[in-house]
């Protein structure tokens, strides 16, 4: 397609059209940028602002084919901007390569990094109306018919500058300049990192991706607020499917246009989602409410102590190796194909591992052979919690859910499995007669015992009963080796019954872990 059919349809915001010309000429402004700037990583924040506000402000191009030096004008605001913001210490294009890091050091970063200085000295020395062609030549291949498109030179002039620019290059330095720019080019899947944003209700935004570049789950995006001059963040929440991801912005003021521009950052947020932007979320994502009524899990901790309300809303508060999205795909395979719709929040705190470069939360998921939680009558949203164990404080911004289960680690330590602590899991259903009277006493009286017993008190019975609520999922079998187990609510009760009444004294407490009924452990206790 044309540069003018290109640019006229993106006016008419084609965000296709628009990845297009964003494909096109990254490069161009990705050297203009580094020209100016001096620095690889900054110039390409420049290049994403740069498009960002060339988005917005296409529809006032009177001249389509233009584009290419207006686009270079943009360009060229935005880095002095950054400049003047002091967002960037103003140096010497020599001092790039001493920028402080995130990656460790090691011989052959530094080695890089020697090369990168002496490349980037070698082209700041230029006069200045080499530096930018020079730049745009030896990053990507650009021909000199489309460098002097870019600029608005004549390919004559450019002939010449560039042929000036070598003279000034010393011969043994021509390569090195070469490979070091070519070697921190804007990756080729730039264009599409580009979004749009379709959908805005509340604090939650919807936008629409290239289905094969989506961003990962609890990613951070930048919308652009061209109105207001800035960018407002979100994380991604949920990947639907079709291109489409969910994302909140944590703020609660923050007004989301749709049509807008959104740009995957390509880094993992790590602001946590606090108490109001909890509700907020709930509110613009949950079901309608309906008449509250149990929905059987045949997870026997689940539906004993905090059960889940049909068509409700479950907060999953996990910690730090406590099986949070064990718990969460069990859920999702248990319960997706019924007509009893629920929402998930999995709400996890940032760890080591997800720092490292490339990691996706995505590929983890698939890698595992879960799923992203979204499928049938069951839908899961992602979310970050603060750092280290949760606190009272924490778990009752979680309030506006139906049901929180808290999975700690000291139920893992103790190997309970699933890790869902007594102690701080609740469900608002055992507060009314949805859940029947002698569920209610029954759970008081199951969570009496094992408040007692994780306080450093309890008698057999209280271990008997905390055993007794480990069983295997479905899900985790490839890592058991034992198939998953289902136990009906009305049985999990009388099991919880019996145990606490003492029927069940003749056993030893070993023999009450990790499996499903008190008939199936019996049954398994007389074969082996």
């Amino acid at each position: 397609m044309d540069l003018e059919t290109l640019v006229r349809r993106a006016a008419q915001r084609d965000v296709g059209a628009f990845v297009e010309l964003t494909r096109r000429f990254q490069q161009f402004a990705f050297g203009s940028a580094l020209a100016m700037v001096g620095d690889f990583h900054r110039a390409e924040d420049v290049v994403q602002e740069a498009f960002v506000a060339a988005w917005a402000a296409l529809p006032t191009l009177e001249e389509p084919k233009a584009f290419p030096g207006w686009l270079r004008t943009i360009v060229r605001r935005r880095a002095s901007r950054l400049l003047r913001r002091g967002h960037l210490e103003t140096l010497p294009l020599s001092a790039a390569a001493e920028l402080p890091s995130d990656e460790p050091a090691a011989d052959d970063r530094v080695d890089r990094q020697d090369q990168a200085s002496r490349a980037l000295t070698a082209v700041a020395g230029l006069p200045a109306d080499l530096r930018e062609v020079a730049t745009l030549f030896y990053l990507h291949d650009c021909s000199h018919q489309d460098i002097a498109v870019f600029l608005g030179l004549s390919t004559t002039a450019v002939n010449n500058r560039l042929h000036a620019a070598r003279r000034h290059l010393k011969e043994r330095m021509l390569d090195m300049v070469s490979d070091t720019l070519h070697g921190n080019a804007l990756p080729d899947d730039f264009a599409n990192r580009i979004g749009r944003l379709v959908e805005s209700r509340g604090n939650v935004v919807e936008v629409l991706f290239d289905p094969s570049s989506l961003p990962d789950l609890l990613s951070e995006l930048a919308v652009s607020d061209e109105a207001n001059k800035r960018a407002i963040a979100v994380q991604v929440v949920q990947r639907p499917g079709g291109g489409l991801v969910r994302a909140i912005a944590l703020a609660a003021d923050e007004a989301l246009p749709r049509g807008a521009t959104v740009l995957n950052e390509q880094r993992h947020g790590l602001t946590p989602i606090d108490a109001a932007g909890f509700e907020r979320l709930v509110t613009a994502l949950a079901l309608p409410p309906a008449e509250p009524r149990l929905l059987e899990t045949g997870i026997k901790a689940i539906d004993v102590l905090c059960p889940l309300t049909a068509g409700g809303t479950v907060a999953i508060a996990g910690e730090q190796r406590a099986g949070t999205t064990v718990v969460m795909e069990e859920l999702v395979r248990r319960l997706s194909g019924g007509s009893d719709r629920v929402s998930l929040f999995a709400v996890m705190p940032s760890w080591e591992g997800e720092r490292a470069p490339g990691y996706s939360h995505a590929d983890a998921l698939k890698q595992d052979g879960f799923s992203e939680g979204t499928k049938g009558a069951v839908q899961t949203f992602f979310l970050r919690a603060g750092d280290g164990p949760w606190t009272e404080g924490a778990l009752a911004g979680l309030a506006p859910a139906d049901t929180v289960i808290h999975l700690s680690r000291d139920m893992a330590v103790a190997k309970i499995y699933p890790c869902l602590d007594p102690r701080t899991s609740h469900a608002r259903l055992l507060g009314g007669p949805a859940a029947g009277s002698r569920h209610r006493q029954l759970a008081g009286r199951a969570r009496e015992a094992l408040m007692a017993l994780w306080s450093g008190g309890g008698d057999e019975r209280a271990r008997k009963l905390a055993n007794y609520l480990t069983q295997p999922f479905f899900c985790a079998e490839p890592w058991t080796r034992q198939p998953g187990s289902y136990v009906g609510l009305a049985e999990a009760l009388d099991d919880c019954a019996g145990i606490l009444d003492g029927r069940h004294d003749d056993l030893a407490v070993d023999a009450f872990y990790f499996g499903g009924s008190m008939r199936e452990l019996r049954s398994r206790r007389t074969s082996s």
